[in-house]
């Protein structure tokens, strides 16, 4: 039943991006990717949301927890769940961790993006 919820929630998740971003883009101006950072703080927002009520506040529904934790914040952004990573870690007193946790994830993930982009391009 939670790889059902999971699923049903990711597509859901990845739905609402693909709107999400159909709607915003022709808001704003390209220079600087607003839309995306709007769906990722909207994620991260909702994700906190959901840890209190499912998990802090003890009504946690396993099934409900993966088809809104998982899967649907999980497709709409996985920034959501860095970012309540990062979040446990400051809370659990690893500052230095959580601050090198965002660094190298923002940084590792740019670059390996980047050499993607530039590998493929030259051998595919």
């Amino acid at each position: 039943m939670i790889w059902l919820a999971i699923a049903l929630g990711g597509g859901l998740g990845a739905m609402a991006r693909y709107g999400a971003n159909l709607w915003l883009y022709p808001l704003f101006e390209q220079r600087f990717p607003l839309p995306t950072l709007c769906i990722n703080v909207l994620g991260s927002a909702l994700m906190g949301v959901a840890y209190v009520w499912l998990i802090e506040r003890g009504t946690d529904h396993p099934v409900l927890r993966h088809l809104l934790m998982t899967g649907f914040l999980g497709a709409f952004t996985t920034f959501s769940a860095f970012s309540l990573d990062a979040f446990a870690l400051m809370r659990n007193g690893a500052s230095l961790t959580a601050i090198a946790y965002v660094l190298l994830s923002v940084t590792s993930c740019i670059i390996a993006v980047s050499l993607a982009i530039k590998i493929t391009s030259e051998y595919l």
